[in-house]
């Protein structure tokens, strides 16, 4: 059956703005921005305003078929760190994973909890590479992905941006290694 739209199920990716996290949670459950709250409103692109605004994205859902399965693979094989594990109620906990010493963007590790959204674990995105962890040495981290029990689909290659190599999460879902290329180089 399909998804019942259940607003305090709804998985989205959360902006940051400015210097500061801006989220707070109404109920426990479903996270806000609050800049509007504040009666500062960002300025919107191609606007006048001379105060541009600053965001970069927080977090990116990922559909996953049991919460402490997932945390496994990205927190033991591929070296993240869990940053949040909140219970919701009702079985379904906000989770929070993320490369260590990365630059703040998260994964929001979400049960699927109907049908149309376990159809899509592992296929997200139609078999096209979806997520890109980028790295500061590709070689130390291909290695120890690998020892780790990570599937790599292809050997190492060097391309313009630099070197790659994809790899599948837990559930088949497409990943690049990224080592950019320096400038220069």
């Amino acid at each position: 059956p399909a998804c019942a739209v259940d607003p305090t199920s709804v998985a989205f990716a959360i902006l940051r703005t400015d210097s500061e996290f801006n989220l707070t949670r109404i109920r426990g459950h479903l996270p806000v921005m609050i800049g509007a709250a504040t009666g500062r409103r960002p300025s919107a692109i191609g606007s006048r305003d001379p105060s541009p605004m600053k965001q970069q994205i927080a977090a990116v859902t990922l559909v996953v078929r049991e919460y402490d399965e997932a945390i496994a693979f990205y927190v033991d094989r591929l070296g993240f760190e869990l940053v949040e594990d909140t219970p919701l109620g009702g079985g379904k906990r906000w989770v929070l994973v993320a490369p260590v010493g990365g630059d703040g963007t998260a994964l929001l590790l979400a049960k699927a909890d109907c049908d149309d959204q376990a159809a899509r674990i592992g296929d997200q995105t139609g078999g096209r590479v979806s997520l890109f962890l980028h790295t500061d040495d590709f070689r130390r981290d291909h290695r120890a992905m690998t020892e780790r029990g990570v599937r790599f689909r292809e050997d190492p290659r060097e391309e313009a941006y630099g070197t790659v190599a994809v790899f599948e999460d837990l559930y088949g879902n497409g990943w690049d290694l990224i080592e950019p290329s320096r400038k220069g180089d």
